[in-house]
């Protein structure tokens, strides 16, 4: 157990000790993910400006990237140079005793620097090696690099979001591949070291943006499975369901859905709309998909008589469930969103007080949570190596060749 799990967080992962050789954002997911859960997740950023999120400005705060401090709160950061033999000697001296790895660089790049997975396995059989690239690390784009955008086109993401048939693609609005493959990459994490602990062995972890942005279409993909047909941009509304989708109000956009039957008549009771029950285009949800763009059109001057309040209130007494278009602002202010804890704040040394994005699971007896900031550039560099061993003259002249910040 190292000493900064004195000062962590009580998450299921406490006393695990994590390296992050990782970069932007789908790397950073997984290790803030491990963090969240109470893992001690050591940040290890190039010399040359670590992170490049560091140079995503703007927005910051006080100069520090608003981005950086997103993707890597709850983690420690030192920063080493892996071309220089006292930097490598450094990050493997840090391997020894950890229990996994996270990189998410380019094809060989790891080999090329002498800390490759034969390499660091030699040292730590144990050790749980996680890869996220772009397309995994076999197959003919093994060696490509990966970005959400692209992601998001060939797992056929973009032709399945936008507002309908005709319009240009569209990308969704989060980087989802990139968020996906981090938290996959963190359940694959965990998964390899739930079997080191029943077997003592270690194993490489490989997920990718590609297959991330793939899981996203298990409906469209079920759908061409059956039909043959691959299913087109919807807007809002569910290829399975309908209604199921957003409505215009007196003053805003509300999400209603009145997918099964049941919900379908609570609905048209609630909008009093009943000529609609009796309507053959609209009997059975079959019907209603058939005749989903007529359907939106019929129900739309009723959604548009009264302001947001009035049908969500309304429609949560007969139990269809419902909810409004928030914006990120207003989604943060939400009081759900406080009750869970999902916009906590936390004191960093430059930027002061900054709130950042929750944890998203949460555990009855080691509850983690968010409790550090982003580190500094190479802010526990002293800390970390002083833990494995390195004496004061030691580290003082790796500082003084450059090997590490």
């Amino acid at each position: 157990m190292s000493n900064a799990d004195t000062d962590q967080n009580r998450g299921p992962l406490t006393g695990v000790r994590v390296i992050e050789l990782a970069h932007i954002m789908a790397g950073p997911v997984c290790g803030l993910m491990l963090a969240d859960m109470g893992a001690d997740v050591i940040k290890v950023e190039k010399i040359d400006g670590g992170d490049d999120t560091r140079r995503f400005l703007p927005p910051d705060i006080n100069g520090e990237s608003a981005a950086f401090m997103m993707m890597n709160r709850n983690k420690r950061g030192i920063a080493l140079d892996l071309k220089s033999d006292a930097g490598r000697e450094a990050l493997l001296a840090l391997v020894k005793d950890a229990d996994i790895l996270i990189e998410n660089y380019r094809h060989d790049t790891m080999e090329k620097l002498g800390v490759g997975y034969e390499t660091l396995k030699a040292i730590n059989p144990a050790l749980v090696y996680c890869e996220i690239s772009g397309f995994g690390r076999t197959g003919p784009l093994a060696t490509q690099g990966g970005f959400d955008l692209v992601a998001q086109g060939m797992s056929g993401l973009m032709s399945i979001t936008g507002e309908g048939p005709g319009r240009p693609p569209v990308k969704c609005g989060a980087p989802v591949s990139d968020i996906t493959a981090g938290i996959l990459g963190a359940l694959g994490c965990v998964s390899a070291y739930t079997h080191r602990l029943k077997t003592g062995e270690g194993q490489r972890v490989d997920t990718s943006l590609f297959e991330a942005a793939i899981t996203q279409t298990y409906w469209q993909s079920a759908i061409t499975f059956a039909t043959g047909i691959p299913p087109g941009p919807m807007g809002s509304a569910h290829p399975l369901n309908a209604p199921y989708e957003s409505f215009e109000t007196k003053d805003r956009w509300i999400n209603v859905g009145g997918a099964n039957q049941r919900n379908w008549l609570r609905m048209l009771t609630v909008i009093d709309a009943p000529k609609l029950a009796d309507d053959p285009r609209f009997a059975t949800n079959e019907d209603r998909l058939n005749n989903r763009v007529v359907l939106a059109e019929a129900l739309a001057p009723y959604f548009r008589k009264q302001p947001s309040v009035h049908w969500l209130t309304a429609l949560a007494e007969v139990g269809v469930p419902a909810g409004p278009v928030l914006d990120i602002g207003e989604m943060h202010a939400h009081p759900q969103t406080v009750a869970r804890d999902m916009v906590p704040e936390v004191s960093h040394p430059v930027a002061g007080h900054v709130r950042t994005v929750g944890t998203p699971i949460k555990f009855s007896d080691t509850p983690g949570g968010v409790t550090h900031p982003a580190p500094t550039f190479g802010e526990h560099t002293h800390a970390v190596l002083s833990e494995i061993g390195y004496s004061e003259e030691k580290i003082a002249a790796l500082l003084d060749q450059g090997a590490a910040v």
